[in-house]
């Protein structure tokens, strides 16, 4: 074989593990958090790093367009706490990178909102303080993870992990996660 069927097939079967690796009970507890905080008119906040974090602006692009329905009055109210670059630099540099976006959610989230952390380490600093803020303001936490889960997935009431020892294919998954929640509120 080639490399770059090596590559595909090797790709292809760390992203069947991940999602093999996906607890439906979860899967559907965190999907249910996310409508049930939609139907009470919360919001939703997402936040990562790197490529977690253009998950989480993607997640708020596909369910405030995606997943709203007007006519049934059910509008979901998605932000992602990785999207306003001066804030978060604004934060950063005064304060520290660690609270960029605990800082956000202490201003703007309630009780009852929820807060979906995507990290494939789960240690993100920065989203491991999220966490414990939004738990602090009593928030529902899903937590997206990959290799071991990570402080983010002991933290989470949803820890929707992915059993990946890999960034690229443990992101693939959870941007599937993200596509998959979608569907399963679209249906409902």
């Amino acid at each position: 074989m080639s490399i770059e069927t090596d590559i595909i097939f090797d790709h292809l079967g760390l992203i069947n593990i991940g999602f093999a690796s996906i607890d439906h009970d979860v899967f559907k507890e965190a999907a249910e958090a996310i409508f049930s905080a939609t139907k009470r008119s919360k919001t939703i906040y997402t936040a990562g790093n790197g490529a977690s974090a253009a998950i989480a602006q993607h997640w708020a692009c596909d369910y405030t367009k995606g997943c709203s329905n007007l006519k049934d009055g059910f509008n979901p109210r998605v932000i992602s706490l990785s999207a306003n670059i001066p804030l978060m630099t604004a934060i950063s540099n005064d304060i520290s990178y660690d609270e960029v976006y605990s800082y956000q959610l202490e201003r703007l989230a309630d009780i009852g909102d929820v807060f979906i952390s995507i990290s494939s380490s789960g240690n993100s600093p920065s989203v491991v303080r999220a966490c414990e803020v939004a738990l602090s303001k009593g928030m529902r936490v899903i937590a997206l993870t990959g290799f071991d889960g990570g402080r983010t997935r002991q933290l989470a009431h949803y820890p929707l992990h992915v059993d990946i020892d890999e960034y690229e294919a443990t992101e693939d998954v959870h941007q599937a996660i993200m596509h998959m929640i979608a569907k399963y509120i679209r249906a409902k």
